[in-house]
């Protein structure tokens, strides 16, 4: 897909762990990885990117390693 700017209303986070714990004291739902930032959004938003067809991954933990784990989108 060619390059694509879109205004992404998410919080930045400095880490994938930073964003899955943020999850837990905010009103966002969904913690992802996309052009090389780590992000905190709600679940309309997230969908919205997808929709559109950008490229991320849905960051999550892996039970029961509490490894960190992402899911690729639109790959």
């Amino acid at each position: 897909m060619p390059h694509q700017e879109i205004t992404v209303e998410a919080t930045e986070h400095e880490s994938a762990i930073e964003a899955l714990q943020y999850l837990d004291a905010s009103g966002d739902d969904r913690a992802i990885f996309i052009g090389g930032k780590y992000l905190t959004a709600t679940k309309a938003e997230v969908e919205r990117l997808e929709t559109a067809g950008f490229e991320f991954a849905y960051l999550s933990y892996h039970e029961p390693t509490g490894r960190i784990m992402t899911v690729p989108v639109n790959d």
